[in-house]
Order: C-alpha cells, then sequence, then structure tokens
C-alpha cells in the first residue's frame, strides 16, 4: 500500500471515529433518519400505534418523500388508496381531506395512515406482522390467508406469504422496523 493510501486510510478512520466520538451511539441515525417526528409521535399516541412501525411504512413506502402517488394510485407519505382513505376519513369521523393534501401534506396524510395501521391492529389482535402484509395486501386477504392456512400471520412463517411483493414488503417494514428500535431509545 503506497504511502497516500496509507495516509487516506488513517484519515477516514480518525474521521470516523471522531464521529463516533462526538455522536455516540446515535451515528446510526444518518443511515437510518426518522422525518416528521412530531407528527409521527402525535398521531402515534392519539391512534395508540406503536410510533417506529408508522416510521418503517413510511420509510418502505416512500422514504419520507411528499407528493408520491404510485402506479395503482397509492397517495402520500403512506401510500394510502383513495378509496381506502375514504373510508378512513368516514370511519375515523375525520374532517374531509382532499386527495390533493392527501398526497401533498405529511400531517393529513400521517394521521389518516396511522389511524388505519390501529383499526388493522384492532382487526389482528395486535399482530404486527399480520398488520403489516394487510397494510400491503388488504385485509380481507390476509385474513383469508391465515383462514385458509396459507400463512399463519407469523414473522417466523413470513417465507409462506402468498404474494411475493407483500412478502418481500413484509421484511423490509420489519428490517427498518428493528433498526428504527435499536438506534432510537425513544420516539
Amino acid at each position: 500500500m503506497s504511502w497516500l493510501r496509507k495516509k487516506r486510510v488513517l484519515l477516514l478512520l480518525f474521521i470516523g471515529f471522531t464521529a463516533i466520538l462526538f455522536l455516540g451511539t446515535n451515528w446510526m441515525s444518518w443511515f437510518y433518519p426518522i422525518h416528521y417526528k412530531d407528527e409521527i409521535r402525535k398521531h402515534s399516541s392519539t391512534y395508540e400505534t406503536d410510533p417506529f412501525l408508522v416510521a418503517a411504512i413510511i420509510r418502505v413506502e416512500t422514504n419520507y418523500k411528499t407528493g408520491r402517488e404510485s402506479k395503482k394510485g397509492a397517495l402520500g407519505l403512506m401510500q394510502l388508496m383513495p378509496d381506502t382513505a375514504k373510508w378512513a376519513l368516514e370511519m375515523a369521523k375525520l374532517p374531509e381531506v382532499s386527495l390533493d393534501e392527501l398526497k401533498e401534506e405529511p400531517s393529513a396524510n400521517i394521521e389518516l395512515g396511522t389511524w388505519y395501521l390501529s383499526s388493522l391492529s384492532r382487526q389482528f389482535d395486535g399482530n404486527r406482522t399480520a398488520v403489516i402484509a394487510a397494510y400491503n395486501a388488504g385485509p380481507g386477504k390476509v385474513q383469508s390467508w391465515i383462514n385458509d392456512g396459507q400463512w399463519d400471520g407469523t414473522e417466523a412463517a413470513a417465507k409462506d406469504i402468498p404474494f411475493g411483493e407483500t412478502r418481500h414488503y413484509v421484511q423490509r417494514v420489519i428490517y427498518y422496523y428493528n433498526q428504527y428500535t435499536e438506534i432510537y431509545s425513544e420516539f
């Protein structure tokens, strides 16, 4: 290794160790940031939903980028389908929100998405893995997979989820959920 290369490696090591000392154990938050913490905290508290789950869903759905609309028409940070959003607004008795607001306004989208996660959690008796799957595939499909014995609803059997997209989605959300709970001591 050349002298110049050794010098670069030592400089990078010095910068890395300095960053760790300066930031403490929270240096991983650079790689796994949580945006919209106030909104997530507020709505998670209101609807008694795990804020780390909300953050993980947002990370997988849009990586915290507002104004997103999927090819299938899902809107905003939490990628809510318009029909699901209309149903959730009615069931939650929340003020009417336009689809444009749902797409562009983080707080409105996070509130409705968090309410929906809370609803799914009640439907699936707090089974976080089934809730994540239902958020992606729909509660009817997930319930039928469980009832038909195709999947038992557990994280350990996530490999048995019949839809590849949902199986991959569940694995990604759980990955980010675990990262967030390890990195952030509290929300």
